[in-house]
């Protein structure tokens, strides 16, 4: 009974409609701003990449993390509480790593795909083909209605394509990677000899070369297949502050926390063909994978959508072609009220 009071508490805190927050989006002067064109555009496969390339790209912090073992790498190797874990457990993924390198434990496939598009309904974007000829995918998405103080705006991810009707060409990228390819075999063994610290292990630094490979991905798709920081120098450390031009938020993530997108996603760049699914209920496998979007747009931030009202659920709905009782169930931890 708490627990339902304190939804319903959280459920009734102030928030604005649907349609003052659209008034509140983003501001940019479109008629000023040119964005930029790829190289190319279309669709393009990546497969049994290297995996000492990927490794580079590492960020070793959430490893740690999902041992619950709190601190920043490197600084967590001297913490006086975790330090000793921290190395010993440091040490033996290095090993591991060697041995998935070296041994091929792993393959990494991508599937990346750069394409006009257009916002289109105030919150949706318009994906087109090459040509602009045609309508790939429409990206239904979802607006901050928190009410918002010093001007800040209530952001959709849509306020960073240019509207359909501004005359601007503009563009986004879309990219599914996995490093998760051949990793049964490999955890069966473990696990058949009751070796679960090594099967978790293995699990554990294929999910951080999923995250490496989509970091290694994106410096490209800037520096290279968009090239809009052709002349980008940032270490690993900077990206992984993210200290680059653009975004690339992920289906589930606070941006852009509708999971249903994945499946247009995944048939926009037909990801099975790099040996990547989809669960009924829209989880990745293998589960060492990463899914999204490219933004360019030089003011493209992060950001989490929050609770949405059942206004705006209703437009979503409407706007994806299923009824209010599914859209709730697929916006289930984003609703504002009690369904």
């Amino acid at each position: 009974q708490r627990a339902r009071e304190g939804h319903a508490n959280k459920a009734s805190r102030k928030v604005v409609s649907l349609e003052a927050a659209r008034a509140n989006k983003q501001a940019t002067d479109w008629a000023s701003y040119t964005p930029p064109k790829p190289q190319w555009l279309g669709v393009r496969r990546f497969e049994n990449y290297p995996l000492v390339e990927i490794a580079a790209f590492i960020d070793w912090t959430p490893f740690f993390q999902s041992w619950e073992l709190a601190g920043r790498f490197p600084r967590i190797l001297d913490d006086e509480i975790v330090g000793e874990s921290a190395r010993s457990l440091y040490a033996d993924a290095q090993t591991m790593l060697s041995q998935i390198i070296s041994e091929n434990w792993l393959a990494a496939n991508a599937v990346i795909g750069l394409f006009p598009a257009a916002t289109v309904n105030d919150d949706d974007i318009d994906i087109r083909s090459v040509d602009g000829s045609a309508s790939q995918m429409t990206w239904v998405g979802l607006r901050q209605q928190l009410p918002k103080a010093d001007g800040k705006p209530n952001w959709a991810l849509a306020d960073y394509i240019a509207p359909a009707d501004s005359g601007v060409e503009d563009y986004i990228g879309a990219f599914a990677v996995t490093a998760g390819i051949g990793i049964e075999p490999h955890v069966k063994r473990f696990e058949e000899a009751n070796d679960d610290y090594s099967a978790i292990l293995l699990k554990a630094l294929a999910d951080r070369l999923a995250e490496a490979f989509a970091e290694l991905m994106h410096q490209r798709v800037r520096r290279e297949f968009w090239g809009y920081a052709a002349d980008e120098a940032l270490d690993n450390e900077a990206l992984i502050d993210e200290k680059y031009r653009g975004i690339r938020p992920a289906p589930g993530y606070p941006a852009c926390p509708d999971h249903t997108v994945k499946k247009e996603l995944f048939a926009l760049l037909d990801a099975p063909g790099i040996g990547m699914t989809l669960t009924e209920g829209y989880a990745m496998l293998p589960t060492a994978a990463v899914s999204g979007f490219y933004f360019s747009h030089p003011e493209s931030r992060y950001f989490g959508v929050g609770k949405v009202e059942k206004d705006q659920v209703t437009s979503y709905a409407q706007r994806r072609g299923v009824t209010l009782e599914q859209a709730e169930r697929d916006l289930a931890p984003n609703l504002g009220y009690d369904a």
